[in-house]
């Protein structure tokens, strides 16, 4: 069993913010595989399903982005999980719009939602990390990930999603190089075919006018003749 938590804030106020753009990662899964319906559960919300014959708990925490811990905490001692059977995904500012990275363990970078689950799980637990870009200052960080999804940000936000949702399968099989060929599938256009060249007739040599006929010098009687032999 696997438990992929996406994380963002509660309520119709953030539902675009790019901070819950990991909210909008496990929404696309859910529909997309025939998950059940949301229920409230371990102070947030769980679908259940399966991605590639794996059983999967999709939670999205219903405390507030710094507390995202707690209700992490409650669902992997309730189904007897490992931090090792967590994925989270959650917003990055250090990787542009649009990028994505999976890594396991290691530091939660400021992000207030994982340094709230590392303070209740541990730090061994894989994360997806969705790249928001990054205002350019600071001091800007906390209004800019509170801000909605630019409407140019739509089309590329759109192939994210739907390559995160087919991907999903690979994930939950730990396979997380097939999980991102197929994002990245997505997120590159196909190359466009090139076209065959047209065939070209023989040209001749330049400067070489072409030959006229040669003509016909045989008399009538002797056309006929021929025409019979």
């Amino acid at each position: 069993m696997q438990l992929f938590v996406g994380l963002g804030n509660p309520g119709a106020k953030y539902e675009k913010n790019r901070h819950n753009i990991g909210f909008m990662a496990l929404d696309r899964i859910a529909e997309e595989h025939g998950f059940g319906p949301w229920r409230a559960r371990f102070q947030g919300h769980v679908s259940e399903g399966t991605l590639g014959g794996t059983k999967v708990i999709l939670l999205k925490p219903g405390t507030f982005m710094n507390l995202s811990g707690q209700s992490v905490g409650e669902a992997i001692r309730f189904y007897k999980l490992t931090p090792g059977d967590v994925t989270v995904f959650h917003d990055e500012l250090d990787l542009a719009p649009g990028k994505l990275k999976v890594k396991q363990g290691g530091g939660h970078a400021g992000h207030n939602g994982l340094r709230s689950i590392h303070q209740h799980i541990g730090e061994a637990y894989r994360r997806v990390r969705l790249g928001i870009g990054h205002p350019g200052h600071k001091d800007r960080v906390a209004q800019f990930v509170l801000q909605d999804f630019a409407k140019a940000d739509a089309d590329w936000l759109d192939d994210l999603m739907r390559g995160i949702s087919e991907g999903a399968p690979w994930l939950a099989e730990d396979k997380a190089d097939r999980f991102l060929n197929t994002v990245a599938q997505r997120l590159t256009p196909p190359r466009a075919a090139k076209p065959k060249p047209a065939p070209q007739s023989k040209a001749r040599p330049p400067g070489k006018a072409e030959e006229p006929p040669t003509p016909d010098e045989r008399s009538a009687m002797q056309k006929l003749m021929d025409k019979f032999r």
